[in-house]
């Protein structure tokens, strides 16, 4: 079966993200008052063929824990549908 992954991964709340800020700052710039914050993360979609969805789920687990999040200042969270 085929089966889409759709991952977030932000930094931690704890983590200074100077992204988050410099977009702050333009939005500021631009007179938009009523944003409060801003995080800046990726978002990364994974196209997955396996048996089941739980192969799926495992395979996103390890990518996500091994190589596409750095654990220490990174968070992810993701879904997975049958396409």
């Amino acid at each position: 079966m085929k089966f889409i992954a759709e991952i977030d991964i932000m930094p931690i709340k704890e983590i200074l993200d100077p992204q988050g800020k410099a977009v702050m700052l333009g939005l500021h710039n631009l007179e938009i008052d009523q944003v409060n914050d801003v995080r800046i993360g990726r978002h990364i979609t994974l196209t997955l063929d396996t048996e089941t969805q739980e192969q799926a789920d495992q395979i996103v687990q390890t990518a996500c824990q091994k190589l596409l999040a750095n654990l220490i200042m990174e968070e992810f969270t993701y879904s997975i549908k049958a396409v």
